[in-house]
């Protein structure tokens, strides 16, 4: 029996979660880069390398150990006047030839709404149960890790 193992293709990504904090917690949290490490099993470093006009990071540099994914890439970050919203973008990486990505925030009657969505594109074919396992991990992290962070504060 053999390994899927096609081109590297695109992985698209979206789900979303209620957490029981409102949105400006929620947002501290995403926004405070410097902390991925301390909740995120994958990030192993993240660096604020710039801060736009407005103060709020612009540019980020993380170190990633997600299984299958081991890289070290920068992100370009704009954000939404009314602070609900955060998307990126790839600056660089050694793994990845591109990504975007969006956390989206609503108030609702529990606390927030989360629109997560990320969509990556690797330099290198993965074996299909490997990326399969890397897209569960980075998800999870990126939805269930951030809840308990936000709800634990």
């Amino acid at each position: 029996m053999s390994e899927d193992i096609g081109a590297p293709g695109v992985w698209p990504t979206r789900d979303s979660t209620i957490i029981s904090a409102n949105v400006e917690d929620v947002m501290a949290v995403i926004s405070d880069f410097a902390a991925y490490p301390e909740w995120s099993a994958s990030i192993r470093e993240a660096e604020v390398l710039s801060h736009g006009l407005d103060g709020r990071p612009d540019r980020v540099r993380f170190t990633l150990d997600a299984g299958a994914i081991v890289d070290e890439y920068v992100l370009a970050y704009s954000w939404s006047a009314d602070d609900r919203s955060l998307e990126w973008r790839l600056e660089s990486s050694t793994l990845q030839r591109s990504q975007t990505g969006a956390y989206h925030l609503e108030p609702v009657e529990d606390g927030t709404r989360v629109d997560y969505q990320l969509e990556l594109e690797l330099a290198v074919p993965v074996i299909g149960r490997l990326r399969s396992r890397a897209e569960r991990r980075i998800l999870s992290e990126a939805l269930s890790e951030l809840k308990r962070r936000v709800e634990s504060r």
